[in-house]
């Protein structure tokens, strides 16, 4: 037996009848010979870790544009905090870790430049629409390699699509969906607090009595009554449930939505629209790759896909060079 099979066969033996297993589930697109030292989605981790999209996402906004301070988290951090809140419930409940930390990865490799503001505006100019977890497919699928993809298996790209507001083929893509809700509420109000936007005390008090006073304590309740709710049907206990969307409603009401926080978003969204409107423009100014989507679906989407791929930072660059004069010398 080779290593891979070696593998495979543990999980038969140790996951639970409701894991998605490796062996039985490496379905791509294009027809691969295995690996001899990988399952299928261990190779699809790998291929996301290393992908450019990946990379690209310590320079993309969580919730604040472009932080200055050294702890605020960016859409990387966030990721990685998700894939291990989604590792940890997985591994207690005897689910397919590996898939599960896959999907967690790959997540958010689609989301535009200036976070959830940059993408409202891009759905709103691109003919085609635009949401952040479609894009994470056309990244995998379409975009990374030369427009080749990552060729990854069924159940990682059902995942990704479906970490917001779907639901998953496996059960391993739904804990993904709850770790990135328990990830980002618990982080958000940690960096809204060091931000000065909030105070501890102001959180919801029945949510913080039943939940915790820390982040700390608060997803280790979370992810405890996930846990708790065993692998049959995935999900969390009530009031569980409850707590965690009387944190949600706040944190819309006054973070999210806050001016502070917001206070450059209008200028993020100018700055889209108006790139946007260039390369619609001047599509032979796009890279080759990008060139070569215009070939094969549209300039609208290739457009789309261009700018979506920017690091806040890159975009602004470009911006500067392309409409900011400069001095003369």
């Amino acid at each position: 037996m080779t290593i891979r099979e070696q593998l495979e066969q543990q999980e038969r033996e140790r996951l639970s009848p409701f894991a998605c297993l490796s062996a039985e589930q490496d379905k791509r697109e294009r027809p691969e010979s295995p690996c001899p030292y990988r399952t299928a989605f261990q190779r699809d981790r790998d291929r996301i870790l290393h992908c450019n999209a990946f990379r690209r996402l310590k320079r993309k906004t969580q919730v604040f544009l472009s932080p200055v301070g050294d702890h605020y988290r960016t859409r990387l951090t966030h990721t990685l905090e998700v894939a291990q809140i989604a590792r940890t419930i997985s591994r207690a409940l005897f689910l397919n870790e590996d898939l599960t930390e896959a999907i967690a990865l790959g997540h958010d490799l689609g989301h535009s430049p200036f976070g959830h503001s940059g993408e409202a505006v891009l759905h709103q100019i691109c003919p085609h629409g635009y949401h952040h977890y479609e894009q994470s497919v056309r990244v995998v699928t379409y975009i990374e390699k030369q427009g080749n993809g990552l060729n990854l298996t069924e159940a990682v790209r059902d995942g990704i699509l479906c970490h917001t507001n779907r639901i998953a083929a496996t059960r391993e893509g739904y804990i993904v969906r709850l770790a990135d809700r328990i990830a980002y509420l618990n982080h958000d109000i940690e960096d809204a607090i060091r931000a000065g936007i909030l105070r501890a005390e102001d959180l919801p008090k029945e949510a913080v009595e039943r939940l915790g006073s820390t982040k700390t304590e608060r997803i280790t309740t979370l992810v405890s009554s996930v846990v708790a709710h065993g692998a049959e049907q995935i999900g969390m206990a009530e009031d569980c449930l409850q707590a965690q969307e009387q944190l949600h409603t706040f944190m819309f009401s006054n973070v999210y939505y806050n001016p502070v926080a917001k206070r450059e978003e209008k200028k993020a969204e100018q700055l889209i629209e108006q790139l946007y409107s260039y390369f619609v423009k001047h599509p032979e100014r796009m890279s080759e790759e990008y060139q070569q989507i215009a070939k094969r679906f549209d300039l609208h989407r290739a457009v789309c896909d261009y700018i979506s791929g920017m690091s806040d930072g890159y975009a602004i660059d470009l911006y500067t060079e392309l409409f900011v004069p400069k001095n003369w010398k």
